[in-house]
């Protein structure tokens, strides 16, 4: 009985374990079947490749470092004589524009990259009790002067403003804490402090410049994002003649001519900070 029992569950196994693996081979072939008339081997592969593009249409790295302009030490030339009352406004008006200078109506948060300042307060160790009307009256275009011995760069204590290699004086507003020494230590009174949030107060913004957060310092940078481009700054571009932008360590720039053949002041050169703005009177 038992040995009948065992034969009979043996048989069962053997059957079924046959009954499965003809199932296997009979799935496996049909699937080779379904497969196998699109596959091609890589001989017959005739599918063509699509053409490379020209080389020239590619612009290559060198062509575009060669936009940028680049000078040993970048200054400027301001033809005071020149400067009528709609090309200063003008002038302010395009730098203020493209960097998203805020206008604030409150004065203590005005923020200014360039702006109007009477001869008294530009040049004060400059006036005498006798100097002209005309000096004395005109308002004169001041700006962040790129001081080549600059002791902003010195007072910041965490770099957020350096000095670049060809002399401008930056800012990097991330590193900005707020601190404003830079502010105490700059004699020309060129830096601004956002006391408030700048931006609801952007009235044509620039998406080409970043925009700036409240508390920390800002300044006029040359343009130096448009020198990476191979543009001169904004103010030389509307200012008709009456700003002139180049090297002065190219003895051949039209800035050094200009500096050869006329008399130039600048703003208080006595404390030996070496300004790089020049006004020619």
């Amino acid at each position: 009985m038992e040995n009948t029992r065992r034969n009979f569950l043996k048989i069962a196994g053997i059957s079924a374990l046959g009954f499965g693996v003809g199932s296997l081979v009979s799935a496996t072939t049909q699937v080779e079947h379904e497969v196998a008339p699109t596959q091609q081997p890589a001989e017959h592969n005739t599918e063509k490749l699509p053409e490379p593009k020209p080389v020239e249409n590619v612009k290559s790295e060198s062509s575009t470092q060669s936009a940028v302009k680049t000078a040993g030490r970048w200054g400027m030339a301001i033809y005071t004589s020149k400067l009528t009352e709609p090309i200063r406004k003008k002038i302010i008006s395009a730098c203020h524009v493209t960097h998203n200078v805020p206008h604030m109506e409150n004065k203590r948060h005005e923020i200014k990259w360039i702006w109007e300042e009477p001869y008294t307060h530009a040049f004060p160790e400059n006036e005498h009790e006798y100097i002209d009307e005309k000096t004395h009256t005109q308002p004169f275009l001041t700006l962040c002067n790129h001081c080549n011995n600059p002791p902003c760069v010195r007072a910041c204590p965490t770099k957020a403003t350096f000095q670049r290699a060809d002399g401008i004086v930056l800012m990097d507003f991330h590193r900005c804490i707020g601190c404003r020494f830079c502010m105490a230590a700059c004699p020309y009174g060129s830096r601004s402090f956002n006391f408030r949030d700048p931006r609801p107060f952007i009235s044509q913004l620039n998406m080409d410049f970043p925009t700036r957060m409240k508390g920390v310092v800002e300044k006029c940078n040359f343009c130096a994002e448009r020198l990476e481009m191979g543009k001169m700054p904004a103010c030389v571009e509307v200012s008709e003649g009456t700003i002139v932008f180049g090297d002065l360590h190219d003895p051949n720039s039209e800035i050094r001519h200009i500096l050869k053949e006329s008399y130039t002041i600048q703003r208080k050169q006595n404390l030996g900070t070496m300004p790089s703005v020049y006004y020619i009177v």
